[in-house]
């Protein structure tokens, strides 16, 4: 069998228990693909991934390979193909006698976490390999973590795939339609509520979907807010955030890589800028993305974009500089 080397980051937490078996189970990399995990935890609660490992191994799985567990990155990230880095310090969070409550203050504690995280990956990851940033703030982490990696080969990416399936979920009740009706959605910018989530190029069966649902005062009202917001109400509905709908689009995001992209859809991730549609370079930015045969990842161009688009575009892209702005001596 062929193998993959795959690891992850706050594997025992929620959203890297509900990762671990769709990894391993064939579901993700196929059938006849073996998959060795390494599974990153601080060293508070490593010992937890133990119980992980051992359900892992219950599950009977053919494709698992290896489990092993790490509290120390550079041992983790030897030889990987893929990193999914789910771990990251949430706002609230008490540190020091200190609630972490303020975005520069998130960032720069984040910002040690993948300052390291980065340099591990791109000196001791294989030169060809994927790193996912599911961890909030995920563009501003990713761009962290990309720049200490210093290793171009390497494709580093914000995961935007749970807000893009969001997108969907919403066009799909509103329209009475399936999931699979809906092709090409389109996140732009952040994985924030600053985040776009684009209509007017994402199609229904061939057409517009922004035209096919034909009701712009929903689209730019109740849309965009249910969107853009999901996150939050969720954590006021169960009382903890998204866990398995994250897992299941960091799945989504890996598998969309894995084969070359229909030629009548993309997918939605954050990818450093090379200055498409006039975002600036040097940001983690949400575009819509292909991939080829042999798994590169580039960006879709030439889609037309509305005045109204562009307005909301224009405030992620700013919250991205201001994110930037207060990281840059860790830049």
């Amino acid at each position: 069998m062929k193998e993959v080397n795959v690891l992850v980051t706050g594997a025992a937490g929620q959203i890297g228990y509900a990762l671990l078996t769709r990894l391993a189970s064939g579901e993700t990399f196929g059938s006849d693909v073996k998959v060795n995990l390494n599974l990153v935890e601080v060293p508070q609660v490593v010992s937890r991934l133990e119980g992980s490992r051992m359900e892992l191994e219950d599950c009977g799985f053919n494709t698992l390979g290896t489990v092993k567990n790490f509290s120390d990155m550079n041992e983790a990230s030897g030889d990987v193909d893929w990193a999914l880095l789910v771990g990251s310090i949430p706002r609230g969070i008490t540190i020091n006698g200190k609630k972490i409550e303020e975005r520069a203050d998130l960032l720069k504690i984040n910002g040690g976490i993948f300052t390291e995280q980065g340099k591990a990956l791109g000196e001791n990851a294989k030169a060809d390999a994927k790193i996912l940033v599911v961890g909030n703030p995920a563009n501003t982490n990713a761009l962290i973590g990309c720049t200490h990696g210093k290793n171009e080969s390497q494709t580093w990416m914000a995961m935007t795939a749970l807000d893009a399936n969001r997108a969907k979920a919403q066009v799909a009740n509103k329209c009475n339609l399936d999931i699979s009706d809906i092709k090409k959605m389109t996140i732009w910018g952040n994985h924030s509520p600053t985040m776009y989530p684009d209509l007017d190029n994402a199609e229904i069966k061939g057409e517009s979907a922004s035209g096919w649902i034909n009701d712009q005062n929903w689209i730019e009202s109740d849309f965009l807010r249910i969107v853009q917001q999901r996150g939050k109400a969720i954590i006021d509905a169960r009382g903890a955030s998204s866990a398995t709908s994250a897992a299941n689009a960091a799945i989504d995001t890996v598998k969309a890589t894995l084969s070359e992209t229909p030629e009548d859809d993309w997918f939605s991730a954050a990818v450093l800028s090379d200055g498409s549609y006039n975002v600036p370079e040097g940001l983690i930015f949400g575009f819509p993305l292909k991939s080829d045969t042999n798994g590169k990842v580039s960006i879709v161009q030439d889609l037309p974009i509305s005045d109204y688009a562009q307005d909301k575009i224009n405030l992620t892209t700013q919250e991205l500089l201001d994110e930037k702005n207060d990281i840059k001596d860790l830049l």
